[in-house]
């Protein structure tokens, strides 16, 4: 597997994803897979809100379906369920952001679609994956990884389950997410500072297995688990949750 990190320009708001693309992409061959972070394409969108508008809580309860109380909270960092994530803050972020709270992006499955869609016909090539990243923390570990927030192109999950382990052993549970494997490289590569590589195109890829459509519903909810089948659940069930105002779960 290689990874090419790709540098831009700073993105700002007002500017236009597909010719940040255009721009500064390199030539795209088959089977490989571009990474973008969630954090230019919600800027591209719009999905900004400038300091002192809305207090940065009542931001994190609007964009959240749960999240813990946050009184006491650890430097201001409050767990949030969103979108059957969990994550901090529900993914609102002031870094890179020039005075503005960045959102997720909306619709970041269709749009990753349409990203998709769009480099296959201009690199003429048949086979692309895409993944749109961002930043995670893990618990009882210093620093971030990356992660997957939405994937097209390729089959996000390897299934293990009824084949043997290396001394024949069946395996009942494994599944590989290789979307969020992809995603945490390409972070790694991009960086999570003033590198100003938001881009990164991944090749050699061997293990992941391409396809034609879109992904499907059902694979999409293939990667969710049930609160009660998770296997956090003892400690995902003592938390006391609120519901936020985003309310999709």
């Amino acid at each position: 597997m290689q990874i090419q990190a790709v540098k831009t320009k700073k993105i700002v708001a007002g500017d236009d994803i597909f010719a940040i693309l255009d721009q500064y992409l390199p030539k795209l061959e088959e089977k490989s897979v571009v990474a973008i972070t969630s954090k230019i394409l919600a800027i591209c969108q719009g999905e900004i809100v400038e300091h002192g508008k809305i207090e940065k809580i009542d931001l994190i309860k609007k964009e959240s379906d749960f999240f813990v109380d946050p009184t006491g909270a650890k430097h201001g960092i409050v767990i949030t369920i969103k979108d059957n994530f969990m994550v901090a803050t529900a993914g609102i972020d002031e870094s890179n952001g020039n005075g503005y709270y960045v959102l997720w992006p909306k619709e970041r499955q269709a749009w990753a679609n349409k990203i998709k869609n769009y480099l296959k016909e201009k690199n003429n090539i048949s086979n692309l994956g895409i993944v749109i990243t961002d930043s995670k923390t893990t618990p009882l570990k210093k620093g971030t990884t990356g992660f997957c927030i939405a994937h097209s192109g390729f089959y996000a999950l390897k299934n293990y389950i009824h084949t043997p382990d290396i001394f024949g052993r069946e395996m009942h549970v494994t599944e590989a997410n290789h979307a969020e494997g992809l995603a945490a490289a390409a972070v790694l590569a991009m960086g999570e500072g003033d590198e100003q590589t938001p881009l990164a195109v991944i090749s050699d890829l061997d293990l992941v297995k391409f396809n034609d459509n879109d992904p499907h519903q059902t694979e999409l909810d293939r990667l969710n688990i049930e609160l009660e089948d998770d296997l956090y659940y003892p400690i995902l069930s003592k938390a006391d949750w609120i519901k936020g105002d985003n309310k999709k779960l």
